[in-house]
């Protein structure tokens, strides 16, 4: 396993995944706050059309559906989500006909919602970016999401500045600080320790400098 800053390596490991010339799904992992949208929006940025960036978020429960489950409260945690639909948008994905339109969702943080056919993912883009927290969780039906992907990285970030990242997101979409806190001590937190412990079943760590 190789760790290294440098995002000019990070470059190259991507567009090695380009050069099969087939279809190919890359994963990108990280505790809440270490920057998994961030990385996805720069390796898009430095591709262009040759990449679509599809997260895990758009697959987030309802909040209606979360109250009706008693799951609210920790919102963000591996069950809240509708795994076996992200496994079939990425077995999709892997299948994708000349011609085919998919679509997919998109988690709005405004609204704490996924949108519905917001993110149209064309046919002969040949490298599709899922980032999204449990991408190397083994329970719940996590495997087999990664069974559809051919390279994940993990993303390591000081808990230190993932943590005040995470406060400031917190608060920028309306909580108080102290809700902020609260919400990252009591949910965050254990599902940052979920997703570190997942660490080494990933195929490259890229450690933020």
């Amino acid at each position: 396993m190789t760790t290294n800053p440098l995002f000019p390596d990070v470059l190259q490991r991507a567009r090695a995944l380009l050069a099969s010339g087939q279809r190919r799904i890359l994963g990108i992992v990280a505790s809440p706050g270490a920057g998994k949208s961030t990385l996805s929006e720069r390796l898009a940025q430095a591709l262009g059309e040759q990449v679509k960036i599809v997260p895990m978020d758009g697959f987030h429960l309802a909040n209606s559906e979360l109250q009706r489950l008693g799951r609210a409260g920790r919102k963000g945690a591996p069950d809240t989500f509708d795994v076996p639909g992200y496994v079939n948008l990425l077995r999709r994905l892997r299948e994708q006909q000349p011609g085919e339109t998919i679509y997919a969702p998109e988690f709005r943080r405004e609204l704490e919602e996924g949108i519905a056919g917001a993110i149209a993912v064309d046919a002969a883009t040949p490298l599709i970016i899922t980032e999204g927290n449990y991408l190397l969780l083994e329970s719940g039906g996590w495997h087999a999401a990664r069974a559809m992907l051919d390279e994940v990285w993990f993303l390591d970030v000081d808990s230190q500045v993932r943590h005040q990242r995470l406060l400031e997101r917190h608060m920028r979409f309306g909580r108080s600080r102290e809700a902020a806190l609260a919400w990252i001590e009591t949910t965050d937190e254990p599902n940052a320790q979920r997703i570190e412990r997942t660490r080494a079943r990933a195929d490259w760590v890229v450690q933020e400098d």
